[in-house]
């Protein structure tokens, strides 16, 4: 695989990972509600759990998105 390629493909992980970031945070801030009682029904769990969950799914899904696809994307960006 040529450098060239990999830059390529870095980039499209970050684009397409930057866009589930967003889908998932404007569902968040749009139908939390509606998102909280399906889950209620399914799980037993209070409204600061579910927010919490969800807080950190997202936090920890950015974090492995800056690290494995933005910095190693900007890395060969900047040497190449």
């Amino acid at each position: 695989m040529t450098f060239e390629t990999t830059r390529a493909i870095l980039a499209w992980c970050t684009t397409i990972n930057l866009i589930i970031l967003l889908v998932w945070f404007v569902f968040y801030a749009v139908a939390r509600d509606w998102a909280y009682r399906l889950h209620s029904k399914w799980f037993k769990l209070s409204e600061n759990q579910f927010n919490v969950i969800h807080y950190c799914g997202i936090a920890l899904f950015k974090i492995g998105f800056i690290l494995f696809n933005l910095v190693p994307y900007l890395a060969m960006h900047i040497v190449g």
